[in-house]
């Protein structure tokens, strides 16, 4: 279990960093989109393979569409755009406000009614992403428009989280996940073709970093830890299960520092320190309250069975 855990930490935590490493060669509408569609359809390839029916009914295909839109090409894509101009780490912390858009949907839109302990650690939330972003704090690198991608990225995230148990998803988790990365993978490759993206690749000319970093997300980032996340859910309590969502941003901002040598000043560490308690003190009250849906985020995949950062 505990390496399962940290199979889960480690490698989609990495996944900010190579993301941040590949676009500096590689397109990033381009290459998060070949990322899904290749890790998706490989997936389905050895279900099949294995005797597992990948095949879903309409509803389903449309649902897992749907939500694999919000979190693959909405969530991921536009973290993976954002990564040229917004450090690694950075942009981890501002992913893992996804929980608390969450909070804010299920208040606002599904008018459930919310803890007022969950609402506090909301609130706590949102003032770690100001104090992230206040003058001194905020990386110079990190250019405005960019933070604004990310935390639209999260709101997306945040959206496709709260309808996946809300419409008939697939009923396999795998084969969900799979056609769920199938179809954001494609949206995003259209998405490069418009915007004249294949033109721009230059694979000779690419640095064997980028390549390897983008290997990275297919094997390491969706296949490894999306495998032991998904056994985690059938072995281990959902509450555990849950630590990765704050305990990703951590792995993401030390090893944005030790190795991209990204900037982590006072202020990123207080900021750092409100968002992760906060994160931390709502899906432990959550999970504690009610035992939450098996979908969560694949990172680099994102939340929802299909996590992918």
């Amino acid at each position: 279990m505990w390496s399962a855990l940290a199979c889960v930490y480690v490698l989609w935590g990495s996944t900010y960093l190579a993301i941040r490493v590949m676009v500096e060669d590689i397109p990033p509408l381009l290459g998060a989109g070949a990322r899904f569609a290749l890790a998706g359809g490989v997936l389905l390839a050895v279900l099949a393979a294995r005797g597992r029916s990948v095949g879903v009914s309409r509803r389903g295909l449309a649902a897992a569409a749907v939500v694999g839109v919000l979190l693959l090409a909405g969530g991921n894509g536009l973290v993976t755009v954002a990564e040229r101009n917004v450090p690694s780490g950075l942009a981890a912390l501002l992913i893992a406000s996804v929980p608390l858009w969450v909070v804010i949907l299920r208040s606002t839109v599904a008018r459930e009614q919310v803890a007022r302990g969950t609402l506090v650690g909301v609130a706590v939330g949102f003032a770690g992403l100001a104090l992230l972003l206040l003058p001194g704090s905020r990386p110079a690198e990190a250019t405005a428009g960019g933070v604004a991608l990310v935390l639209f990225a999260a709101f997306l995230w945040a959206t496709g989280t709260f309808l996946s148990p809300r419409v008939p998803m697939p009923p396999d988790l795998l084969a969900s996940t799979a056609w769920q990365m199938v179809c954001g993978g494609a949206v995003l490759l259209v998405c490069a073709l418009f915007a004249g993206e294949p033109g721009d690749l230059h694979l000779a000319d690419a640095a064997t970093k980028s390549l390897l970093a983008f290997v990275w997300l297919v094997t390491a980032g969706s296949w490894l830890a999306f495998t032991a996340f998904a056994w985690l859910l059938q072995n281990a309590p959902v509450s555990q299960v849950a630590t990765y969502a704050y305990v990703n941003p951590l792995v993401a901002v030390i090893l944005g520092w030790a190795i991209l040598d990204e900037t982590v000043s006072a202020g990123t560490i207080a900021g750092a320190a409100l968002v992760v308690a906060s994160v931390a003190a709502i899906v432990s009250r959550e999970s504690a309250r009610r035992k939450p849906p098996a979908a969560a985020a694949l990172p680099g995949v994102a939340e929802s069975p299909a996590r992918a950062a």
